[in-house]
């Protein structure tokens, strides 16, 4: 997926999410971000849109303007259907503004810029309004197609040299001495290896033996990645091999603190 196809389907997940939390009860509990509630999700995917709008559009090198940019999802919920797609529209514009090589701070630490950004935004809303499906009761689906997507984001964002320095507690976690674990979607093409090292977790995009294989829906495996779904809950996928190891790697896919 291209820039502006990652941005096109952010427009579109938002809206769906949009129409599903306008008017919503902002006290509802979002059990899959412990202590957030959906006032907390909206203002989260909003913000976040409107600050990667602000980095991308204003072409800047270094994020703290940005950051200090943060504005909140209004108050009254029958407010954050218009909200939320106007935050999107705002990010699509902004990226159409500038081209992929367009110098852009990112934090992976590949200097990755524009690219890295519009797929951190596809990946965000794919897995956030999984948070929202649960907190309202509504079906999650997503196309083969983008839940590879975004499981390339999430995977790609979490063995980052950028995620690795800055997280002390996912790097402690996650050294290895070569442990390998194979992820693999069966209804898109999509197949990753992971392997933990002492200094980094290497990611290559393989079909080869592993410690442990995972495979089945590419929205299931989105969803038990990124701790959406217990692994138990999640019947579709077959494991082969060491389940210690993999239950070691999702316990510690911990995107920040309470998310």
């Amino acid at each position: 997926m291209d820039t502006s196809t990652y941005l096109n389907a952010v427009v579109e997940q938002t809206s769906t999410l949009a129409d599903w939390v306008n008017g919503g009860d902002a006290a509802t509990p979002a059990p899959t971000c412990p202590k957030w509630t959906l006032a907390d999700l909206v203002d989260h995917v909003g913000a976040t849109q409107r600050m990667v709008a602000m980095l991308v559009g204003e072409r800047m090198t270094e994020p703290s303007s940005a950051f200090a940019g943060y504005v909140p999802a209004p108050t009254d919920s029958a407010q954050w259907g218009a909200w939320l797609t106007g935050t999107a529209a705002e990010a699509k514009q902004a990226f159409e503004s500038v081209a992929d090589d367009t110098p852009v701070w990112d934090p992976s630490g590949a200097a990755a810029g524009v690219p890295f950004w519009s797929r951190r935004l596809f990946g965000e809303v794919c897995v956030h309004r999984a948070d929202a499906a649960a907190a309202l009761g509504v079906r999650y689906e997503l196309a083969p197609e983008h839940a590879v997507g975004a499981i390339e984001d999430w995977l790609d964002t979490m063995t980052s040299r950028g995620y690795w320095e800055n997280r002390p507690d996912f790097a402690d976690a996650m050294r290895g001495g070569g442990q390998t674990l194979h992820f693999h979607a069966t209804d898109a093409p999509g197949e990753w290896l992971a392997r933990r090292e002492p200094d980094m977790v290497v990611l290559e995009r393989a079909h080869t033996k592993a410690d442990v294989a995972v495979r089945g829906p590419a929205a299931e495996l989105l969803l038990v990645l990124s701790r959406r779904r217990p692994l138990d809950a999640a019947p579709t996928l077959e494991i082969h091999g060491d389940r210690a190891l993999l239950d070691h790697w999702i316990a510690h896919m911990d995107w920040v603190t309470d998310a």
